[in-house]
């Protein structure tokens, strides 16, 4: 269902989705956000996630939003408003150029650790106090290649639906299980499912492929500068370290979860 164009940059409905974009508060207290791009729309609709508004350029879409619901990419979206805009106004309105000419207004989903279903020997991702959205949207892309069950952010700095998250994740925010929580309640949650924690640090560590991760694993990390608190610290059934050979002392946290959850894939298929 199409609405008429949008040309104004004064639209109440540009000005809400501008907020959308930049501010964490007005997406909590909406409980909206915006995901922009074809195949991350098309991500989010198979979530299970509810539309609120799909907005198109014409000038620069690909395909004319309505492709998306007649292909059955959308197939649960048919009665949200397609609202077409100008050129201008998607500028506007997009937090990057280069999305096709479509935007979606999302329903966020309430995410818990209760909601989270694990299979057996379960690889989980653990993030404590990750600031950077494009370092756990790499994160979340890794987890996706590495079919990883879940990606846990303790103690977030950001939120879950910012924009730069969801671009950096190329839409993997929707494709892997992602709750934030407390360090304290995640470690409860693990320790309660027999699910063992191995962190990432330097100091009193073993080298990650002489640890074995073919149980129930997982594999926590903290920020580049500080690392990881004493609260997991303490909480670890294992410590290891990936091999610095360098005179450097640090990877990035999405080169690191990529190297570590990787060899937990290459444990698991020779197990196999």
């Amino acid at each position: 269902m199409t609405e008429n164009v949008i040309s104004s940059l004064q639209n109440p409905r540009v000005k809400q989705l501008v907020l959308l974009q930049q501010k964490s508060s007005e997406r909590r207290k909406t409980e909206l956000f915006v995901v922009e791009g074809q195949r991350e729309i098309a991500h989010c609709a198979e979530a299970g996630y509810q539309f609120d508004s799909l907005y198109y350029c014409p000038e620069l879409c690909l395909s004319h939003g309505d492709v998306l619901f007649d292909s059955g990419l959308l197939p649960s979206q048919k009665s949200v408003p397609m609202i077409q805009v100008s050129a201008a106004v998607y500028e506007k309105i997009a937090y990057r150029g280069s999305t096709e000419g479509l935007l979606a207004v999302v329903h966020a989903k309430a995410h818990t650790l209760d909601s989270l279903q694990l299979p057996d020997n379960p690889v989980i991702v653990v993030l404590e106090s990750v600031e950077k959205p494009g370092n756990l949207g790499a994160v979340l892309r890794t987890a996706d290649a590495a079919h990883a069950d879940a990606v846990i952010v303790c103690d977030p700095l950001t939120d879950l639906y910012n924009p730069n998250l969801i671009r950096s994740s190329i839409g993997a925010i929707f494709t892997v299980p992602c709750v934030a929580c407390t360090s304290e309640d995640c470690i409860a949650f693990l320790k309660t499912r027999g699910i063992q924690i191995l962190t990432a640090q330097l100091q009193d560590s073993h080298l990650y492929y002489d640890t074995d991760m073919r149980k129930g694993t997982a594999i926590v990390m903290g920020t580049e500068s500080t690392g990881l608190t004493d609260v997991w610290r303490q909480a670890a059934d294992a410590h290891i370290r990936i091999p610095m050979l360098g005179r450097l002392d640090s990877l990035n946290v999405s080169v690191s979860a990529a190297i570590l959850l990787f060899e937990a894939v290459r444990q698991r298929q020779i197990q196999r």
